[in-house]
Parts: C-alpha cells; sequence; structure tokens
C-alpha cells in the first residue's frame, strides 16, 4: 500500500499496528529521519527505546547477515508491549531479504521500520514492501510542505491560534526553511508564547525565526571544513560564552554541509554561492568528496534529533563532540 500527501501525514502521527512494515524514503535524509523519530515514538511510545523494545540495524548489517532482519523481528522482547526492528540505508539490494521476511512476519512480530535514500517508487524495495500484506510505502519528495503538514507541526508544538498575516509568515517559512529548522522555529514560538493568551502574530514569529548565522559561527563552520580540530574545540567554547545556542551551530554546519554535498555533487553549484567563503568552501568541496560529506550529514542528522530529544546529555558537548568527529573524519583517510 503506497501513500502520500494527506494520508501519509496522518499515518506518521497514528501508524497502524497491524502492519507488519512500513518503508520511508526520499532524498532529504533530513526529512526521512524526522518522519522515522515520529512513527518510532507513534508506534513503541517515549519509553520504548529504553525498555529495549527498538532494534536498530544498518543496511550494510543485513547484508552481511540476511537472517538478522527476521530473527529480529521475531525475537521474544524482554519487556512486554510493541516492538520495532529498524533498519537504515536500505536500496534495493535489500528487497529479497525484506520480502523473505515479510512473507513470514505474523501478527505479534515486531513491526519493521525501514528508511532509505532516493529509491525509485518502482523500484524493486518499494515493490517488496507496498505488494506485501500489511505493507505500507511512503515517498519524501523536496517538496514545500503541504498546509496539512504544516498543520500537523503546529498541532504538535501546541500553537493552536495564529492569526492570518503569521500564518501567511508561517507558510512562507515553511518553504524556505528545512523540516528540521522549520519545527525548531515552531517549538520556539511555542516556547515564546508560553503564557500568552493572545493569538501568534507576525512579530511573534519575526521575533522566533532564524537570524543569519553569525561571523563567529562561520569561522567555526571554516575550521570543521578544514579538519583543524584545535581550533574547532576553541572557537566551540568561545561561542558558548557568546551564548550561541547548540541548535544554532547544528543548523549552521546541516546547512554548511548540504552546499558543500551540492558542490561535490554538481560543481557548478559554486556558482551560488555568495561570500568570501566561496573559495574556501570549494577546495573544501573537493577535498571532502561524496561519501564523506553524505557521512557528515548523517552525523548532524544523528546530532539534531539528540538535541531534539528528552536526553539528558548537555547539549553543548553533543554538539562540540559532532563537531569534532567531522573535524577528524575529514583528516581521516
Amino acid at each position: 500500500m503506497k501513500l502520500s500527501g494527506a494520508d501519509a501525514v496522518r499515518y506518521f502521527a497514528k501508524p497502524d499496528p497491524a502492519h507488519a512494515a512500513l518503508l520511508i524514503f526520499g532524498a532529504d535524509p533530513m526529512r526521512v529521519a524526522l518522519r522515522r523519530q515520529e512513527v518510532i515514538l507513534a508506534l513503541i511510545g517515549p519509553d520504548g527505546e529504553g525498555e529495549m523494545r527498538l532494534t536498530r540495524m544498518t543496511a550494510g548489517d543485513v547484508r552481511r547477515d540476511p537472517a538478522m532482519l527476521g530473527d529480529a523481528t521475531r525475537a521474544a522482547g524482554f519487556f512486554p508491549g510493541p516492538r520495532v526492528v529498524f533498519m537504515e540505508e536500505a536500496t534495493d539490494t535489500h528487497a529479497a531479504i525484506v520480502a523473505d521476511t515479510l512473507a513470514t512476519w505474523r501478527p505479534g512480530d515486531a513491526q519493521i521500520v525501514i528508511t532509505a535514500g532516493g529509491l525509485k517508487a518502482t523500484g524493486a524495495l518499494a515493490r517488496a514492501v507496498d505488494t506485501a500484506r500489511g505493507g505500507v510505502v511512503i515517498a519524501l519528495y523536496d517538496d514545500p510542505p503541504s498546509r496539512a503538514e504544516i498543520a500537523a507541526v503546529l498541532a504538535k508544538a501546541g500553537l493552536t491560534r495564529i492569526d492570518d498575516a503569521a500564518m501567511t509568515d508561517i507558510l512562507a517559512l515553511g518553504r524556505d526553511l528545512d523540516p528540521g529548522d522549520f519545527r525548531q522555529t515552531m517549538d520556539k514560538i511555542a516556547l515564546y508564547k508560553l503564557g500568552d493568551a493572545t493569538p501568534v502574530s507576525t512579530a511573534d514569529v519575526a521575533e522566533c525565526a532564524p537570524a543569519t548565522i553569525e561571523t563567529g559561527v562561520d569561522d567555526m563552520l571554516l575550521a570543521v571544513g578544514d579538519g583543524r580540530q584545535v581550533d574547532v574545540a576553541r572557537l566551540v567554547r568561545r561561542l558558548d560564552g557568546q551564548g550561541v545556542q547548540p541548535v544554532t551551530l547544528c543548523i549552521g554546519a546541516m546547512r554548511q554541509f548540504r552546499t558543500l554535498h551540492s558542490m561535490a555533487v554538481n560543481p557548478e553549484n559554486v556558482n551560488r554561492v555568495r561570500g568570501k567563503g566561496r573559495d574556501a568552501m570549494a577546495r573544501q568541496a573537493r577535498d571532502w568528496g561524496v561519501t564523506k560529506l553524505e557521512t557528515a550529514l548523517k552525523i548532524l542528522i544523528d546530532t539534531d534529533l539528540t538535541l531534539r530529544s528528552t536526553s539528558r546529555a548537555p547539549a553543548m558537548a553533543v554538539m562540540e563532540r559532532c563537531l569534532l568527529r567531522l573535524a577528524m573524519l575529514k583528516a581521516a583517510r
């Protein structure tokens, strides 16, 4: 079964516990990661991972041990409650393994959530899930979010009273920001309006909308891209002392590395970059290469999800560790 549009949005918020598997795929890893996080939370609840009712595995693990997926699906959990097996980075080469697992899936087995990159909707993996009993396939495209998707984000943030002019501004933000940034901005507006009974206004939106990245952050991101670990640690401490928030660093790093990735994929994209850092970014895109930049984006996505989770880890320490990992990745051969 394939879902799209409003049907997909409703399914992410309230997935059917009787379904065997869900495949989410799309070219934007952040969109996929956010939806994956949402649907797993809806399936097993906030305590599911702590109660070991979530099993994670990479597609590489499954390729090396094809029985792993089926074994994890059928394994009995130590704690009662629904279970999820999550496989990330799947490709069409996993279609046969997934099809075999779904052919033997029975009620009571763990539900399977699979994420993938830019698959074809008619590809082998999508067909394997779509044609299986209880299989659901949802493709995520880089189109601006629909009104239904924006409404779902607003409802989750607790924003129910918004005047017409502010809604126009919010719709514009939905088109201009990536999904992670947009959700963070809505959460920021909700905190800003906490205890205020008046509707959200255009002034409220302007106050909470992402500002231009400060020069100090640009310097830090340049150091990360060059692999200068000592400078990264020093600049992060300085920015922390200036009151720059970890999410600001994460948003800036995500944008920077997406730009580098686009330049590595197509060098002509360097012409879209403006400012004094263009030459340095062009050099970094060549030095990093597509594969390393995709690894860097995965690290940033995981860090972004951690920062917005209920984790008690110090947020700036989490962000600093991420940036140092990126700088080390640049230096690795």
